[in-house]
């Protein structure tokens, strides 16, 4: 009996979830066709040994639909031992609105002290963050600008891996969409608890009132899921851009290795998530583990079987449907595989989380 209300509770679980994860996840949005009220804003960049980078993040900042009198773009050195502060010299120079430096007296370790600098050397009130190996969409500004005047504090947009060949590459993409469908919709039903630091911005006043990063200093990652902590913590407006051609993208890590750190440092940082945020993700992503080791379950109780089979059913619909919207097209029959490999992920990226030391970007 125990085992069949358990049974059914996780059937409901995902039933429910899932159906709401597919309603609620956002398709793009069209720009709104009256006049385009352009806000100022500042674009800050902090980099480290992206030589390669530079030259295609000019490309993409110099193709972006916005006035360049409205916007500046600053470009903070974090210590790159390549000439990666030499190209980007060469390559901004002569352009007004933008500025090269060097992270030099940093007030916190690793790239928030290099964002908090550059965040300093600002003239606008409306800030912007990615990096340097990302190719931000031409109506990126554009996006922010008409959310911003709906009065938000901090908005966050969607940041997809380009899809290539390569099963390094096909995970990290299907694991990027999982990512995006829970917090797009958590942020959409008022519940915000992580963004990607590629494709996030606020105010001024908004990043002064919780402290800037300096309440963000349990890891080294979290200039992203532990500064919308604090935001909500001080019960700021957040929300997504959502507009067509407003992402960014950018390359997901090549190797295995690269990958499995990347992760474990993004699951090391949802240890120092709101309690309240730790139990509702917590209680999810144990419901869709005991799905898939109902197949387990299924030799004491052969009705088991139905919840693995719901879930795998479910999660291919979702990804189906929800795959476009960030430009990914996975194929039909392999999607319950990389679902297969994405739970089994999450349980090795949680052990590894719990290592003294994971290794950071040269």
């Amino acid at each position: 009996m125990i085992l069949i209300i358990i049974l059914l509770t996780a059937v409901t679980i995902i039933l429910v979830t899932n159906i709401i994860l597919l309603i609620t996840f956002p398709k793009f949005n069209k720009k709104s066709e009256e006049t385009v009220n352009y806000i100022n804003i500042s674009v800050i960049i902090a980099f480290k040994n992206e030589e390669k980078n530079i030259e295609p993040l000019y490309s993409a900042l110099q193709s972006i639909d916005y006035p360049q009198d409205n916007f500046e773009v600053i470009l903070v050195d974090d210590g790159s031992i390549d000439n990666s502060f030499q190209e980007a010299l060469k390559t901004f120079d002569g352009k007004t609105n933008y500025l090269v430096l060097k992270a030099e007296n940093k007030k916190y370790p690793g790239k928030k002290g290099a964002l908090e600098i550059g965040i300093g050397r600002s003239k606008f009130t409306h800030i912007l963050i990615t990096d340097a190996d990302c190719l931000p969409a031409k109506s990126w500004l554009t996006g922010y600008s008409q959310k911003f005047q709906e009065g938000y504090d901090l908005l966050f947009g969607l940041a997809p891996f380009f899809q290539m060949e390569g099963m390094i590459n096909e995970i990290s993409c299907f694991e990027n969409l999982r990512s995006h469908l829970i917090s797009f919709v958590c942020a959409k039903l008022n519940f915000p608890y992580s963004a990607s630091a590629r494709n996030i911005g606020f105010t001024k006043t908004a990043f002064e009132k919780v402290g800037g990063f300096s309440k963000t200093l349990e890891t080294l990652s979290g200039d992203d899921d532990l500064l919308i902590r604090e935001a909500v913590k001080n019960k700021l407006k957040i929300g997504i851009v959502d507009f067509e051609n407003s992402f960014v993208l950018s390359n997901p890590k090549k190797t295995l290795i690269e990958y499995l750190n990347q992760k474990a440092r993004h699951t090391k940082t949802s240890l120092y998530y709101l309690l309240k945020h730790q139990i509702v993700l917590g209680a999810w992503h144990l419901t869709n583990l005991l799905a898939l080791f109902s197949l387990v379950l299924f030799f004491i109780n052969p009705f088991f079987i139905m919840l693995f089979l719901i879930k795998f059913l479910l999660d291919s619909i979702i990804v189906f449907f929800a795959q476009y919207r960030l430009h990914y097209s996975f194929n039909l029959f392999k999607i319950p595989f990389l679902q297969l490999i994405y739970e089994i992920f999450i349980i090795i990226n949680f052990l590894s989380s719990f290592r003294k030391s994971i290794p950071w970007k040269n």
